[in-house]
C-alpha cells in the first residue's frame, strides 16, 4: 500500500513539474552593430538612441557616462512573442512596455514593476579606436 501511495506521489509531482513555462524569453537574434560616438550624439535623443532593424525589437542604447555605454534589446521580456517595443519614460530612469505596463531600469534591464520578473535582453557594448561603439552578442 505503502508503494502505490509513494508511486502516485512521484507521478504527481512529475506532473506538476512538467507544467506550461510561465512566460517565454526574447530569441537569440544577430547583432554587430557600430556608431560613432560623434554620430551617437548627433542621433541620440537625452543620450539615449533607439536603432530599428537590429535585435528583436530593434536597439536601445545608452550613454551612462563618457564613452560607457549599455545596450538592451527594445522586445519587452513581458509575452516577447508579441514584440512589444519599450520606450524610455520621461523620466529618462526606466523605459515602460506599452502593451502591459511594465518598467524598466535603464541602468541594468531590471524589472521594475509588474508584470515584469525578467530583465530586458543586454547586449555587449565596448568603445573601440576612434569612438566607435560597438554593440554586438
Amino acid at each position: 500500500m505503502i508503494k502505490k501511495i509513494t508511486g502516485a506521489f512521484v507521478v504527481l509531482l512529475l506532473f506538476v513539474g512538467c507544467g506550461k513555462d510561465e512566460g517565454m524569453y526574447i530569441p537569440n537574434v544577430l547583432v554587430n552593430f557600430q556608431i560613432t560616438e560623434a554620430e551617437f550624439s548627433i542621433k541620440a535623443t537625452d543620450n539615449i538612441l533607439l536603432v530599428d532593424n537590429q535585435g528583436v525589437a530593434g536597439l536601445m542604447i545608452i550613454k551612462l557616462a563618457p564613452s560607457s555605454y549599455v545596450a538592451f534589446d527594445r522586445c519587452s521580456s513581458v509575452n516577447p512573442e508579441q514584440r512589444c517595443k519599450v520606450v524610455p519614460d520621461n523620466n529618462l530612469i526606466t523605459a515602460t512596455d506599452p502593451c502591459s505596463g511594465a518598467k524598466f531600469l535603464l541602468l541594468d534591464g531590471s524589472p521594475q514593476k509588474a508584470p515584469a520578473v525578467r530583465y530586458l535582453k543586454v547586449y555587449r557594448t565596448s568603445v573601440g579606436s576612434g569612438g566607435r561603439i560597438n554593440v554586438s552578442n
